[in-house]
Formats: structure tokens, sequence, C-alpha cells
């Protein structure tokens, strides 16, 4: 993922927001501070024949603590036409596969209960429940509840 998919990926995350099950956020960011926030090497896009994007995944450091050296958590979304064709299975494969090239022990992302399809894509990829995080944030002044969702690196002892 580079600034040349700035545009699209924005717009991207904009539909996902905007459905109102995919994120606490209520409008995505410019590209200065989504990139900013975001590790270089584990941020991938998904392109169709022509360059257009159908979809990304990125992560983010848990903490700055060392011992949490190991543990990233990421977001992954697809446009909505791009849904059901594999896109999200293809991105968290190219994730894992970065993470664990990278000694990264554990990728975590909380999704809303609501969103079966991003739940069962990433019990599939690997991922498992956590538990629940009972009414963590208000989001359009509702409480709502996140599912946390871990994957751990089969290549740490």
């Amino acid at each position: 993922m580079t600034e040349l998919h700035a545009e699209q990926v924005l717009a991207i995350y904009q539909a996902g927001i905007d459905e109102g099950n995919a994120t606490f956020e209520t409008t995505a960011p410019g590209w200065v501070d989504f990139n900013a926030a975001r590790l270089g090497e584990h941020r991938f896009v998904a392109l169709d024949d022509s360059g257009k994007v159908l979809g990304w995944v990125a992560a983010t450091r848990v903490s700055d603590r060392c011992a949490y050296a190991g543990v990233i958590e990421h977001s992954v979304y697809v446009h909505p036409g791009a849904r059901g064709q594999g896109v999200a299975k293809q991105l968290l494969a190219a994730l894992v596969d970065s993470a664990d090239s990278a000694g990264i022990w554990t990728i975590q992302s909380g999704i809303f209960p609501e969103n079966t399809a991003s739940l069962a894509v990433h019990q599939r990829a690997g991922f498992r429940v956590i538990g629940t995080r009972e009414r963590i944030g208000r989001h359009h002044d509702v409480w709502r509840d996140v599912v946390l969702l871990e994957r751990r690196s089969s290549q740490i002892s």
C-alpha cells in the first residue's frame, strides 16, 4: 500500500465506516494521518487487473512497551462491490505471512459482533475468539460490544 492507493483506500475505509459495523470511527482520516499510524511493512492492497483497489489490510502497534513488540492490531476492509470474492482471505494471508516473517507472535483485532462476515473470515484464517469486550465504547450514542480475536504465530514456541 502506497500513496498511489490513498484515494481508493480511504474511500473503501469510509464505505465501511458508513455501513456502521466496521469501526468506532465516524470519518476516514486524511492520508498523512492514516499513513503515519500504520506500519509500512504490514499493509497491503488487493488490486484487480486494471489496478483498482479491491481491499486493504493494515496493522498498528498495540503498545510501545518492549513486552508487546511482537503484537500488532489490524484492520481489513473490502470494497462493497468486491465482497464474497476471497479478497479479505488473500489480504489476511499476506498480513500473516509478513507478520510471521517479522517475528510477530500475535495479530489481534476487535470486531463488532454484528459483523458476522468479518468474524467468519478471520476464524477461517486461523484467528480465535478470545472473548467479548462488553459495552467497550459508544458509537453514535449507542454502547457497542467488540469481539476480540487473535492469531498466534506457530513459529513462536
